[in-house]
């Protein structure tokens, strides 16, 4: 009877799964709906019918199971609240090792696993040490260090969008701060810096709504207003990056989300103001992009397991 792995990757909308050999290869991927309704109380039996269905088709055994939540984690798989699933504070280990019948059972922040699944089979391949940055609507960030996630006391480590970057701004996150990096280098962030000045002789000026693709491509292309747009996107996550880089001393960043599909002008340009904004002994970093899209959650909760 052969035995299998199951990795766990769970989202607002649905829970990205994947069914993974002993030697940690991608065998078989799936989706299935997040069910939030009566305060996410579905989620974990959900998960366990899906994974116990695949068990079935294949007849063989769950040896572990990895499990990304969006939400702060303690190390004993206890979740602090998560309200986009309408969780309150429990054991998903606990809970998901009884529905399952599965001892071995491991849950971690998905920004966090996500890290730990490119540092293992993405961008992060060959170092153990890396700060991953995820651009999208918002700014998250995971950061492993030695081979393993950095959770911090309440499980909330890496939450670099909201790092304090411009002292002068007025208009606020949606944290209630102002100021953070969330508002300069999430493609929100991006879109509102480039629509804030918008210069008619722009090519964005031409835009029916502007994304922040637009902002990218027009920079390519040598549009003076989005390479001004890239270049303050690019200081703010630099010097925000510089600063990450002060405390845990990573051999490198891997950048993902939705943005980072502009390509090596987002490397190129924060690497550069990461530079400026560093001490002597943290210059030499390298910036990578990520390559497991939305894949890198199953594969870092398989990292889990099999560590």
């Amino acid at each position: 009877m052969s035995s299998y792995y199951a990795g766990v990757d769970v989202g607002g909308t649905t829970v990205k799964m994947g069914l993974f050999s002993e030697a940690g290869e991608l065998l078989e991927k799936w989706e299935i709906p997040t069910r939030t309704g009566e305060n996410g109380k579905y989620i974990l039996p959900d998960i366990a019918e899906s994974i116990e269905e695949k068990r079935a088709s294949r007849d063989g055994d769950i040896k572990g199971i990895g499990v990304g939540i969006p939400g702060p984690i303690t190390d004993d798989g206890t979740v602090l609240k998560c309200a986009n699933l309408g969780w309150g504070v429990f054991s998903v280990k606990d809970t998901l090792s009884e529905l399952t019948g599965v001892d071995n059972v491991k849950v971690g922040n998905d920004a966090n696993v996500a890290a730990l699944g490119e540092m293992w089979k993405g961008g992060g391949q060959g170092f153990d040490s890396i700060v991953m940055v995820t651009l999208g609507t918002g700014v998250g960030g995971g950061i492993i260090l030695k081979g393993k996630a950095l959770t911090g006391s309440a499980g909330a480590a890496g939450e670099i969008g909201h790092i304090k970057v411009n002292f002068e701004e007025t208009e606020r996150c949606g944290c209630g701060k102002t100021g953070c990096l969330e508002q300069y280098a999430s493609a929100t962030g991006i879109v509102r810096m480039a629509k804030k000045e918008l210069r008619e002789d722009s090519c964005l000026a031409r835009c029916e709504k502007i994304t922040a693709k637009d902002v990218f491509d027009g920079a390519k292309a040598g549009d003076a207003y989005c390479l001004e747009i890239v270049e303050k996107f690019g200081r703010y996550l630099g010097i925000a990056l510089g600063c990450v880089a002060q405390v845990v001393d990573p051999e490198a960043f891997v950048i993902g989300g939705g943005v980072s599909a502009a390509g090596s002008i987002i490397t190129d340009t924060v690497s550069r103001f990461y530079g400026e904004n560093v001490m002597f002994a943290l210059k030499d970093k390298k910036f990578c992009l990520a390559e497991l899209g939305n894949d890198a959650g199953i594969y870092g909760a398989i990292r889990m397991v099999l560590q």
